[in-house]
């Protein structure tokens, strides 16, 4: 029986194989490279490249050449005066050809060389290196470009500089660095303007969400001429983004179309898909449901005849659309279809994952957890628990936290419907660990994105000193040249020692320009990290004290009590995760946090306080915005430590008083004992958190301001002058 079992898995795992390569060989993808001679390294130009599928093309003047092919195509090169030679197609890596015993000298229109055959040939070496290790360590690629530019030395042929700064802003554009990615495509620009860094440097303005700039790079190359069809497909694709993200749905999916048409035109099927994907997207966004469907079902066709991933890929973006046009069937349909495909995949291809941050891959957790959402939108409560089920187990076991709590938290939200209270407490109970455990890992990644963010700063700053050196060795260079003629020539002489120094005075100009810049920026990097840091260390009082309330609740077989109390906490704490990562939010909606804060402490202690929130009928509260969970901790202070020891009933009131159009004062005010007495009864652990809790938001305020220009102020005083009651008093500006 095991070898019968044997046999069959045997089989299985080589039809996976073999439908694998087929679909691998299937894909089209776009080659570059270059054809050189051996001994020189000078380019080759006019040389036809074939395949023996028909496609074709001749290398530039620089020896350079794209084509579109397929893996296992193969490549024939021919030139009347160079030996044929043939390269099978393996992936989509640059190609090196290097032509053996070539006279290059007895070819008129090969440019001039400025670097010697050794640097050169040490220069490609360290980029080729450099591409190797992209994906792989950052680290040691950024090193490789680094040793590239200074084998490079004074004399740097501005193409090869240029190659180097493109391939830097490759490596920070994957790593998601975009600032930096910029940056080194805009240097490589100065240096020597292509085609191809102008469509990465636009593609990069718009990953970076800077549209006008994206459009202004973009737009200008509509005018050049003899561009290749896949570049060409690219631009009008770029310029479709911009308009879509810019809300001008016509405009996008104008360009979409001509892009669609390059790209029929010359059987580029990979981007044919997505402009198909694309253009559906437009529509979707627009509400044009109709077209979109149209061209998503092109899209769903063309994906099936490539690779498996781009087929799931697109019918998941496709079950998102149903789920947005509540077409829940059809939806739930599509995605066990997809999940299905997903799991007949060989392991290593499902189990692929990226270390970039914020790389949404497709799951079968993720899209358990989608099913099981789309039941629970048809009150199919039954089918939607095993779909949540398998996603919480699936994503515990590959360790997907995010997926792990939301799909937790529907189920307690599931349960709770059903009216099972048991398991829906039990649920929450597990959604709060995995909220917990999130956060320490949030914790974790903010230290390791800030060691990161070091790391790289220190290696761009060494880059940026080695273009510096090399400038200045340059300038050195032409002041030596000069002195030689200033013999002859005193006038000229006092010319070029002026250029020269007021050359050295721009680059140091320029020097501290960039430094600034760079300071500023990682100011900025070192503001955002501490904000995540403080908005993460929530107080934890009032959870154990709300859980215990609960408790008390469960103890006295007072259901309902526990089951209102828990349902409002949950809202409560929903939304306070939700917003955490927000520097600012409506202040409406922080006036209904803070109310349901104050109702579930009200209903612990209803016989020490009496509440009020007073709002001035003048105030649009809409105008205004203010961080989340600002004011919580002075409410929090002022029950636990004033009214909670008051011997009678105090008084707690919440007052929103405008000062003028564009600035209003929150006013928080109990009459309980006071600060004086309130430290007294203290321990010396109370003292100590409270003492961290207001420092952590002082340190917040002042972030926030640093950043904002001033627009929140707070002041703390006592409400009597015999010291009893507190008084907080916070100044938010509108902009």
């Amino acid at each position: 029986m095991k070898k019968y079992f044997f046999i069959l898995f045997m089989l299985f795992l080589g039809t996976n194989l073999v439908f694998a390569q087929q679909s691998e060989r299937g894909a089209r993808i776009e080659v570059k490279g270059s054809v050189l001679a051996k001994e020189s390294y000078a380019p080759i130009s006019n040389v036809e490249v074939s395949t023996d599928k028909g496609a074709y093309t001749e290398t530039n003047k620089q020896g350079e050449f794209s084509i579109i092919v397929s893996v296992g195509d193969e490549l024939i090169f021919r030139k009347s005066d160079i030996e044929t030679l043939r390269y099978i197609i393996k992936n989509d890596e640059d190609i090196k050809v290097l032509v053996s015993d070539y006279d290059s000298d007895s070819n008129a229109g090969l440019y001039k060389r400025t670097a010697t055959k050794s640097v050169v040939t040490k220069h490609k070496s360290f980029i080729d290196s450099a591409n190797h290790y992209k994906r792989i360590d950052i680290e040691k690629s950024i090193d490789f470009i680094s040793q590239s530019i200074s084998e490079l030395g004074a004399s740097a042929n501005k193409k090869e500089l240029a190659l180097s700064l493109t391939t830097l802003g490759e490596v920070y554009q994957y790593y998601q660095q975009y600032d930096l990615a910029i940056e080194n495509f805009k240097d490589a620009q100065i240096a020597n303007k292509t085609t191809r860094t102008a469509l990465l440097l636009g593609r990069i303005y718009i990953l970076n969400n800077e549209l006008d700039n994206a459009r202004n790079t973009l737009e200008p190359l509509l005018d050049v001429k003899n561009m290749i069809p896949y570049q060409r497909t690219e631009l009008y694709e770029g310029l479709g983004d911009v308009f879509k993200m810019q809300n001008s749905i016509d405009k996008a999916v104008a360009y979409y179309e001509e892009g669609l048409k390059v790209a029929n035109k010359n059987q580029i099927t990979p981007k044919v898909t997505d402009l198909n994907s694309k253009i559906a997207d437009a529509y979707a966004k627009e509400g044009r449901s109709v077209e979109a469907e149209g061209y998503y079902n092109n899209s769903l066709k063309l994906a099936r005849k490539e690779a498996p991933q781009r087929a799931i890929q697109e019918k998941e973006k496709v079950a998102d659309f149903y789920n947005n046009k509540n077409r829940y069937d059809e939806e739930i349909k599509l995605r066990k279809n997809t999940l299905n495909e997903l799991n007949s995949l060989p392991a290593p291809v499902v189990a692929q994952k990226s270390t970039i941050v914020g790389f949404d891959s497709i799951t079968s957790q993720r899209i358990n957890y989608k099913i099981g959402r789309a039941y629970i939108a048809q009150d199919k409560y039954e089918e939607a628990i095993p779909y949540l089920e398998k996603s919480i187990v699936e994503a515990d076991r590959e360790d997907d936290l995010i997926v792990q709590k939301d799909a937790t938290r529907k189920l307690s939200e599931l349960y709770e419907s059903k009216g099972d209270f048991f398991k829906a407490y039990k649920t929450y109970q597990e959604y709060v660990a995995v909220v917990d455990t999130l956060y320490r890992r949030k914790e974790q990644e903010i230290s390791r994105a800030a060691r990161f963010n070091r790391e790289i700063s220190s290696r761009q700053s060494r880059i940026s000193g080695l273009e510096q050196e090399r400038e200045l060795s340059q300038s050195k260079y032409a002041l030596a040249v000069t002195e030689q003629q200033l013999v002859q020539e005193s006038f000229k002489r006092q010319q070029w020692v002026i250029y020269s120094l007021i050359a050295g005075l721009v680059l140091m100009g320029l020097a501290a320009f960039f430094f600034y810049r760079s300071n500023q920026q990682q100011k900025l990097a070192n503001n955002l990290l501490a904000l995540k840091s403080l908005r993460s260390q929530m107080n934890p009082h009032f959870i154990f004290n709300a859980l215990n309330s609960v408790n008390n609740y469960i103890a006295k077989s007072d259901e309902r009590s526990a089951n209102r109390f828990l349902s409002e906490f949950s809202t409560l704490m929903r939304s306070v995760l939700e917003n955490s990562e927000e520097d600012f939010i409506p202040l409406s909606k922080e006036l209904e946090l803070l109310e349901l804060y104050v109702k579930l402490e009200h209903s612990r202690f209803p016989d020490k306080f009496d509440y009020a929130l007073e709002i001035d009928e003048n105030i649009d509260v809409s105008e205004f915005e203010i961080p989340p969970m600002l004011l919580q901790p002075y409410i929090e202070n002022a029950i636990w430590h004033g009214l909670r020891y008051k011997e009678d009933k105090g008084y707690l009131k919440i007052g929103l008083a405008k000062i003028n159009k564009d600035c209003i004062q929150i006013i928080i005010s109990d009459n309980g004992i006071g600060r004086k007495e309130s430290a007294k009864l203290k321990t010396q652990n109370q003292k100590k958190q409270k003492s961290k809790g207001m420092g952590n938001i002082k340190k917040r305020v002042a972030i926030l301001n640093d950043m904002y220009k001033d627009r929140i102020d707070v002041s703390i005083g006592d409400l009597e002058t015999t010291g009893s009651g507190t008084k907080v008093i916070l100044t938010l500006k509108k902009d």
